[in-house]
């Protein structure tokens, strides 16, 4: 048995340092789950100079990767540094070598999956990735071992905390979306540039992790359907919460007899659904199997030490195989292939909102519009009188998303309508 297993980080950022510290703190627990001591080796930075607030002993800091790469002390490389460039070259150059790997590079894996485990299987190595969705959230060791035995029909996920900040601000306050986005990045909660997360894309590479494993098939990620929240405004959250419902961005996935469905987008989630309850910055993944039925994974999606935790799970799980000698027992499970159902094909109700002229007659030929298209309204409600404008809700039957673009092209050409102003989906309850 080996004294010691040594680990190379790629990276001291926010996880990094949260990594380390966890080491370090709680170094003897470790080393009694793992079966020997885990220590850090080398670490790999772009400026060796930066104050990072940790005690690092002399010459562990190197800007050469292949100082960490080649270095014999160390048997599991854990890459925190981000992005797809270098990272990805870094990691099967590490597996190549006969390393195991450890990532919370949801970019990464979601984009570059295949060729990872590939590698992984071809050099006889592990490849965790545990932190790259939901942070703490234990899901994807979940999803591979603890629920093994299950058929997995759906998953509905709150994966990314700045877009659930945002919602939750705009839902308690009655505030606008672009003041609870800048609130959320005067807190640190979104970046500067907060395209990836308003815009969904963040949730659905996380969403081509979870379906991948799910359903046991791989999903290209230019196949997931994506939408983000910038329309959301405070009438439709008030609008919402009247009916009975919140408004969540959601990252779906569900296999049905056309295929998988996978598409992130804003819902209208019923108020007693678990998922409703998850607020601020938190994540969830609600999973249904047909063993298991329905359960919740909860707790904090970011962060150095939530993040971190999960990372250093991964690092104690290659630890073990290392000493077992049988590395990559839970690899790759995408061993179907599955289509992925077209997004017109996908059904849905729909929650609608518009303006149009206040005056009889109105109504009918919005109806009629829907009607002509086999869309069923389930009911319409008039909220609101803007001078000679009258603001309506609608809230359809379950209907295929490509009748209902068809009804919505024809309702919104007419002279009475003066404007759509969102158009969101209703998950979460059956009919």
């Amino acid at each position: 048995m080996p004294a010691e297993i040594g680990v190379g980080l790629l990276g001291l950022g926010t996880v990094g340092r949260g990594v380390y510290r966890i080491l370090e703190q709680n170094a003897a627990l470790i080393a009694a789950r793992a079966g020997t001591a885990v220590r850090v080796r080398r670490i790999l930075v772009r400026d060796p100079h930066k104050p990072r607030g940790l005690d690092l002993p002399e010459g562990m800091l190197t800007t050469r990767v292949e100082d960490v790469l080649a270095d014999p002390r160390v048997q599991v490389v854990v890459e925190v540094m981000g992005g797809v460039r270098p990272a990805l070259d870094y990691v099967l150059e590490a597996l190549r070598r006969g390393k195991s790997v450890v990532t919370a590079n949801k970019d990464m894996v979601a984009g570059h999956g295949r060729e990872l485990f590939a590698a992984a299987e071809r050099y006889g190595c592990d490849l965790f990735f545990e932190a790259s969705v939901a942070g703490g959230i234990p899901i994807i060791r979940t999803l591979k071992a603890s629920l093994a035995a299950n058929r997995i029909y759906q998953i509905m996920g709150i994966v990314n905390g700045t877009t659930n900040y945002i919602l939750t601000r705009m839902s308690r306050e009655g505030v606008s979306f672009q003041a609870a986005l800048a609130e959320a990045q005067r807190l640190g909660y979104a970046e500067a540039d907060p395209a990836a997360d308003v815009e969904g894309h963040d949730a659905a590479r996380k969403l081509v992790i979870l379906a991948s494993i799910a359903f046991n098939s791989r999903i290209p990620l230019e196949q997931v359907y994506v939408e983000g929240i910038a329309r959301i405004a405070p009438e439709d959250i008030r609008y919402a919460r009247e009916l009975g419902y919140v408004i969540k961005l959601l990252a779906l996935g569900k296999e049905t007899p056309e295929g998988i469905e996978v598409r992130v987008h804003p819902v209208l989630l019923p108020c007693r659904h678990p998922l409703a309850a998850v607020h601020d910055v938190f994540n969830a993944v609600f999973v249904r199997g047909d063993a298991v039925g329905e359960t919740m994974f909860y707790g904090r999606g970011a962060g150095e030490l939530p993040t971190a935790s999960a990372v250093v799970a991964d690092i104690i799980d290659a630890a073990r195989d290392i000493l077992r000698g049988v590395p990559g027992m839970i690899g790759c499970t995408c061993f179907e292939n599955k289509p992925v159902k077209p997004m017109l094909l996908v059904e849905s109700r729909y929650y609608i909102r518009l303006l149009v002229d206040d005056r009889p007659g109105v109504l009918a030929a919005i109806a009629r519009g829907f009607g002509d298209h086999r869309v069923s309204l389930a009911s319409v409600i008039q909220k609101n009188t803007i001078g000679e404008l009258a603001e309506i809700v609608l809230v359809t039957h379950r209907v295929a998303e490509g009748a209902l673009r068809a009804a919505m092209a024809v309702v919104e050409g007419l002279a009475v309508v003066k404007q759509v102003a969102n158009v969101i989906r209703v998950e979460g309850e059956e009919e």
